[in-house]
């Protein structure tokens, strides 16, 4: 399953190819201004419509000018790519989110790492909350139940700390702005390592912030772009056989969200350094050292709210309905059938592993892309059959699936040798 799909993407990308950078950064933005205008007219939360109508014109304006003037370019295509993503991160990015972050308006997950960040300032364990026989212990009053979980691992509280040592929650210590900033910083480092063409990493840098696949979570609460931009600097790391980076860069998105571990578990497959030798027990040392350091503490002090909060809140087990229920099937099958709720993720996982086992055994040694494009389907898979998924989890295989493409090594031609009588 796993080969067929990397056929079908093989053979996409050949087609995309050959439109050419510019007509495909062209299609890119009208595709987002479309987005964005349908998101400014369905969506009920006020943080994500307010943003469709913010940046409907930025990105209908980059559709225009790389479709008519970069078209037409023939020399310095390139700086005039960059110089529509700095264009379009300008509307899509920092205007909507200094706006938003004025106004207040936000995902709930921003508020909850801001109280994190309070609680931690003072010492205090943000694993709080916790179910208990079905009850909520330990509920925030004045706010939903399922905004007092803590849903992450310790370290990511540290996107609220500047807003508890401001006593302030809006304004430049909004934990979104810390958390772009960081997704800034780490994407910018892990794209000047990538072994990568200028155009490849245009396009690398598009997906993951300038497009709505990025833009629109900086802008009203992206938990999951630091965790993106740290992952892009472990795979950059790989890629370059730098093995202590590596190693760091997934230790620190482990010990922020669980959503990091399958790709820090899967680095271990293909982590290496330049004498080509398997370098997994370095990569893992950096990982469980920096997860152990920043969790352990937390653990001990309150086992049961730490496994409430971290692990059985986002798998629906904590008796407390998540906002995030997007209509994928998993959601739609557990709706209807509520006990599939507890056979649904066994049963993938033991198909998927069968599959995902079978596929390594044919393609070993696995490669840097190859491993991307298998985390690439398992993430799609496991956001299909989650009981609550947010429909933004698709950054991550769309991210992967891309990431995948762009480092895949190309043969070299060997040219025939030519027999001179």
């Amino acid at each position: 399953m796993l080969a067929r799909v990397g056929t079908v993407r093989d053979g996409f990308m050949v087609r995309w190819n050959a439109l050419g950078a510019v007509t495909g950064d062209a299609i890119f933005y009208a595709l987002a201004s479309v987005f964005a205008l349908l998101l400014a007219w369905r969506s009920t939360q006020p943080a994500q419509w307010q943003w469709g109508y913010l940046t409907f014109g930025p990105y209908a304006l980059a559709a225009v000018l790389a479709f008519f003037v970069g078209r037409r370019l023939s020399k310095r295509r390139q700086l005039f790519r960059v110089g529509l993503v700095g264009l379009v991160m300008l509307g899509a990015v920092f205007i909507p989110l200094g706006l938003e972050a004025h106004w207040r308006h936000a995902q709930p997950e921003v508020g909850v790492i801001s109280r994190a960040g309070q609680l931690l300032s003072k010492g205090q364990d943000p694993y709080r909350t916790y179910d208990r026989h079905g009850h909520v212990i330990n509920e925030i009053k004045g706010i939903p139940a399922f905004e007092s979980f803590f849903p992450y691992f310790p370290l990511m509280g540290i996107f609220g700390l500047p807003s508890a040592a401001r006593h302030e929650s809006k304004g430049l210590t909004d934990a979104r702005i810390v958390m772009t900033l960081m997704t800034l910083l780490t994407s910018g480092w892990a794209l000047a390592l990538l072994r990568l063409s200028k155009e490849q990493k245009i396009r690398v840098a598009q997906v993951l912030i300038a497009l709505p696949t990025g833009a629109l979570f900086l802008s009203t609460g992206g938990d999951d772009m630091p965790i993106l931009a740290l992952l892009l600097l472990g795979v950059a790391a790989l890629q370059r056989r730098q093995s202590n980076l590596a190693g760091v860069s997934f230790g620190l998105a482990a010990a922020m969200k669980l959503t990091a571990w399958p790709m820090a578990a899967g680095a271990l497959l293909v982590a290496r350094d330049r004498e080509d030798r398997s370098t997994w027990k370095r990569l893992l040392s950096w990982i469980v050292v920096i997860v152990a350091v920043t969790t352990v503490p937390f653990v001990f002090r309150a086992p049961a709210a730490f496994m409430s909060n971290v692990f059985a809140f986002p798998l629906g087990l904590a008796g407390v309905k998540s906002p995030a229920a997007s209509a994928l099937p998993g959601h739609i099958l557990t709706t209807w059938v509520p006990v599939l709720g507890h056979v649904l993720a066994p049963v993938a996982f033991v198909i998927g592993g069968y599959f995902t086992t079978k596929y390594l055994r044919r393609h070993w040694p696995l490669t840097l892309s190859q491993l991307l494009g298998v985390m690439s389907v398992i993430f799609a898979v496991l956001m299909c059959v989650a009981t609550a998924t947010r429909i933004g989890y698709l950054i991550y295989p769309l991210n992967f699936a891309l990431w995948s493409s762009v480092t895949q090594v190309q043969p070299v031609a060997v040219p025939e040798l030519v027999h001179q009588a």
